[in-house]
């Protein structure tokens, strides 16, 4: 059983995560942008929060794309 499979039987669509995917860039640099306007003591847990969320677009997109294959019906 494949994450793919699982979220599909949760109601979950493989074009939903690939939105999410790209909310997330979104989300990735609204956070970075933040986190230069925080002080100095601040900025470095900032970014780094901003990193780890700029990590998740590309997992989101190859799970919806995963998804989208299994929607159709098809195996490999």
């Amino acid at each position: 059983m494949t994450v793919g499979r699982v979220l599909l039987r949760t109601g979950l669509r493989g074009a939903q995560l690939q939105w999410l995917s790209l909310g997330s860039v979104g989300l990735s640099i609204g956070l970075w942008l933040r986190a230069k306007t925080v002080d100095q003591d601040e900025r470095g847990n900032a970014e780094r929060r901003a990193v780890f969320v700029g990590l998740w677009p590309s997992m989101l997109w190859m799970i919806g794309e995963s998804m989208r294959h299994e929607e159709k019906g098809g195996r490999s």
